[in-house]
């Protein structure tokens, strides 16, 4: 419940700033334009918070926090006195108002870069992207890759950590090759081409170096006890720190993987533990306890393994001064932008499963989850679903402001407006298609949830 009401917290806060922050530059834009601002709103519904300013503008917070809106005078949709026209949306020159729609987006890649600047500026620690195994079988395996190995770029884009390698696997995506170049344990840099003509992300949400076989490297873990819970299984059984693990049933276990599936198999079983305690073994028995954990029941003893310490040769902090994190920021964003709209592409040409697509749910999840490593990877979320909602605004469909400024492109071109009915017809197909992907959106959420 309380990692519920955490992503949950998370989640609103995430929503509001990039609400507040894109429709910030639309009321922005509007007032240096001239146009009167009659409603700035963060939310929809019954307002919980209302002011009114002394230029007639109402500033309020919506019940409903899934978006906001700057309400304008606009003689399409009001009754505007003759002294008042100068001040209505539609009496601006097309590129006034095609600025003012603009400035939405603008205002979501403008954050990106703040947040992230402000992320460099504090230090993102982080772990070089270090591959430790290659799957059998495997697009990686193929290629011959050996390892541990660093990798140091993907075709030739610079990879520091394992989220750039992720985003720019993800930018190859419907290429027949990708070339990684990789650095060994003598130091030796290697190109491996990579045949990935076959490759395509389906649902299972793992990070595309994964998909592609590279498991990045793993400190050793031990079958010998760092902690035992109390009121465990394990402590009823007498388990003990530095006890080491050395068979399951009779069956003798060589790695903490095995031995944790045997224990997840066998909930509310009864299981002889073969154990060495002080170089003397020993056998031990238990009753193992069992929760629910995807819709089945699964095994439980209490205990956790000893993990070796991950090399500090392995670890580093992204860090840098004020101007050299601004342009950072700056480049980051742009990266982020260019691999929003190719994963547009490659969703409407196939290439990704639209069981890719996350609604709400996965939207809290993520701001929970990086809320709780930290206010540096918090940031980075940020600066992500900032630059992909104002990717997605420009998408020219109607009730966008993409469709929008494809309205004003074509009245610009023809000397007049497009014929309301016209628009009206397109809102309603763009309103359609919105909404159907929402429901697709939000139908992976709850299968996700369910899986």
């Amino acid at each position: 419940m309380g990692s519920i009401i955490w992503s949950l917290g998370a989640f609103v806060i995430t929503l509001g700033i990039l609400v507040t922050f894109h429709e910030f530059g639309h009321y922005w834009v509007a007032r240096r334009c001239g146009v009167k601002v009659l409603t700035f709103s963060v939310g929809f519904g019954k307002p919980i918070w209302q002011r009114q300013a002394r230029d007639g503008t109402v500033y309020q917070v919506g019940l409903i926090p899934l978006g906001g809106y700057v309400r304008m005078l606009d003689e399409r949709v009001d009754e505007v006195p003759a002294e008042q026209r100068h001040l209505s949306f539609n009496s601006k020159s097309v590129a006034q108002r095609a600025a003012v729609i603009a400035a939405g987006p603008i205002a979501n890649f403008i954050l990106a870069i703040a947040v992230l600047w402000l992320m460099f500026l504090l230090g993102v620690p982080s772990v070089k992207p270090i591959i430790g195994t290659t799957d059998a079988n495997s697009i990686a395996a193929a290629a011959g890759i050996e390892t541990p190995a660093e990798i140091v770029s993907v075709d030739n884009q610079r990879t520091a950590d394992w989220q750039q390698v992720n985003l720019n696997l993800a930018a190859a995506l419907g290429n027949e090759t990708v070339t990684l170049q990789i650095r060994d344990e003598n130091n030796r840099l290697r190109d491996y081409t990579l045949d990935i003509k076959q490759w395509r992300l389906d649902d299972n949400q793992q990070p595309t170096f994964v998909a592609l076989g590279m498991r990045p490297f793993q400190p050793e873990v031990s079958l010998t006890l760092s902690y035992v819970a109390e009121n465990s299984p394990a402590a009823e059984a007498g388990l003990q720190l530095q006890d080491k693990i050395l068979g399951f049933n009779g069956t003798p276990v060589t790695d903490w993987p095995q031995t944790r599936d045997l224990i997840m198999q066998a909930p509310g079983q009864v299981v002889d533990l073969t154990i060495e305690r002080q170089g003397q073994q020993m056998v031990v028995t238990t009753r193992l306890g069992s929760r629910e954990a995807n819709g089945q029941q699964i095994g439980f003893l209490g205990v956790e393994p000893t993990v070796a310490p991950y090399p500090e040769a392995y670890r580093f902090t992204q860090q840098f001064g004020v101007i050299d994190a601004l342009w950072q920021g700056a480049e980051r964003t742009w990266e982020l932008m260019v691999l929003s709209v190719k994963m547009l592409g490659k969703l409407v040409t196939g290439t990704v499963s639209v069981s890719n697509l996350s609604g709400p749910v996965a939207i809290a999840e993520g701001a929970g989850a990086t809320a709780s490593y930290g206010f540096v990877y918090f940031l980075g979320f940020l600066a992500l679903i900032s630059v992909n909602l104002g990717i997605i605004n420009l998408v020219p469909l109607p009730v966008l402001d993409g469709g929008h400024l494809a309205f004003l492109a074509i009245e610009g071109a023809r000397g007049k407006p497009v014929s309301e009915r016209v628009q009206e017809i397109c809102y309603r197909i763009g309103g359609i298609l919105i909404f159907a992907l929402m429901a697709i959106a939000i139908s992976n959420d709850i299968l996700r949830l369910s899986q």
